[in-house]
């Protein structure tokens, strides 16, 4: 099932947000939909060994996070990076699985998250590599992969992690590369979360929810993204409000007025019409972004 890319870095599918690290790797190995490279990526990360805290408040997040335009990034190792790869899965968005060996059937690993790695494919996410399936795995593969993990996403969230997760040296590696690092709190007399209270402690941005996230790149989210526009619609009043959003990705409806300079009542009307037509989608609280 799907065939193996291998791409450098002079390529143009190579990601963009990847080359850009002090030690990118040179090449990658690909199953799946290579597209996801350059999409919006964002890295979800933590302990193996995870709490019904912290699987619930991965599947909240993620679920929310993959609904509003972003690809899932995580390692498909047991524990917090299985469940934000099966959550985006449920929920019908986009997952990258980084890997610390070979992306062939035979070397996936942790043999246990296989048929997930399957399940990644089958719904048109991607599995990556920096290694061949002819090269050895060794147990370092892993701290080095990290840094492909955070090197391909905006920012890196971390939920449940003990003070010498491996979790933590993805967050390290978002550090160096200048990436965002955020961190779920957790109760100070659960040794799965020192981790994330002591990001928080040194500067990582707090997360309640997954708009805690959204709200720092909702401008941006369609940065790297090379889809074409699309004329939607006819209406002036429509157009401008598709644009407006194309723009800035998502736009409470007083921004919408505000930039678009159209009166209140027209604009209710449009985002009703454009939500019927599944151009546009309401997230609640007055926000909007193109489906």
């Amino acid at each position: 099932m799907d065939e193996i890319i291998e791409t450098t870095i002079k390529d143009q599918s190579f990601p963009k947000l990847l080359s850009q690290i002090h030690d990118p790797p040179k090449q990658l190995y690909c199953r799946g939909n290579i597209s996801l490279l350059n999409s919006s990526c964002f890295a979800i990360v933590g302990t193996r060994k995870l709490t019904s805290y912290g699987k619930e408040t991965t599947q909240q997040i993620v679920r929310d996070l993959a609904n509003n335009g972003f690809t899932i990034v995580s390692g498909l190792a047991l524990g917090i990076d299985a469940v934000a790869h099966q959550t985006t899965l449920d929920c019908g968005g986009k997952t990258v699985a980084v890997l610390g060996g070979g992306v062939g059937d035979k070397n996936i690993g942790p043999r246990t998250n296989f048929h997930l790695a399957q399940d990644i494919l089958k719904n048109d996410g991607l599995l990556i590599s920096e290694y061949s399936d002819e090269e050895k795995i060794f147990a370092s593969n892993f701290a080095v992969r990290d840094r492909i993990i955070s090197g391909l996403s905006l920012g890196v969230l971390v939920i449940e992690a003990d003070e010498k997760s491996g979790a933590l040296i993805t967050a390290k590696c978002a550090l160096d590369q200048n990436r965002d690092v955020f961190a779920v709190p957790g109760s100070v007399l659960s040794p799965r979360s020192a981790g994330p209270n002591s990001l928080i402690q040194n500067g990582a941005k707090l997360v309640m929810n997954a708009y805690d996230i959204i709200n720092e790149y909702h401008e941006n989210l369609q940065l790297f993204s090379d889809k074409k526009k699309v004329d939607l619609t006819k209406n002036p009043t429509e157009k401008k409000i598709v644009n407006l959003l194309d723009e800035h990705g998502i736009l409470f409806v007083d921004d919408i007025i505000r930039m678009s300079g159209i009166e209140t009542s027209v604009i209710s009307v449009s985002l009703s019409m454009l939500e019927i037509r599944g151009i546009i989608k309401h997230l609640g609280n007055g926000k909007y972004r193109k489906i």
